[in-house]
């Protein structure tokens, strides 16, 4: 299981709050785990660069065809940014057909509380997992 540690692009301003994501993505097939693990990789490079990216970390399951994210901001509109920025817009844009199931987590975190844990991660994800499934989604 490749993980990527967490890694600080830019320095938290003490006593504020992060806006944090979790995501997971499940591919359809093995046959896309290579073409996703490579894109995830370049969106961890542009993410080590993004303005108001406070750390992020990502965690790759092969075998199991899914891979996590984890990042936190110095808020929500440091996030959209990055997330309508190349190479990540192409990214999502050209992988969604690829997709199989997506989760996505978002909270707040005193900035003395980084780097959130992967446990902590984890469990929003499924709790997510759980209200998408009952609404339908």
């Amino acid at each position: 299981m490749p993980t990527l540690p967490w890694t600080i692009p830019n320095p938290a301003t003490p006593d504020t709050q992060a806006f944090v994501m979790a995501s997971r993505f499940e591919v359809r097939s093995a046959k896309d785990v290579p073409r996703f693990f490579l894109k995830s990789l370049s969106a961890w490079r542009q993410v080590r660069t993004a303005p108001g990216a406070l750390g992020a970390s990502l965690i790759a399951r092969p075998l199991r065809r899914t891979f996590c994210t984890l990042s936190a901001w110095e808020g929500r509109d440091a996030l959209y940014a990055y997330a309508r920025t190349e190479p990540h817009r192409n990214i999502m844009n050209g992988l969604r057909s690829t997709m199989r199931h997506s989760t996505f987590a978002f909270w707040e975190a005193p900035v003395e509380e980084l780097p959130i844990t992967w446990a902590d991660a984890e469990r929003r994800l499924a709790e997510q997992a759980r209200l998408d499934a009952a609404k339908g989604d």
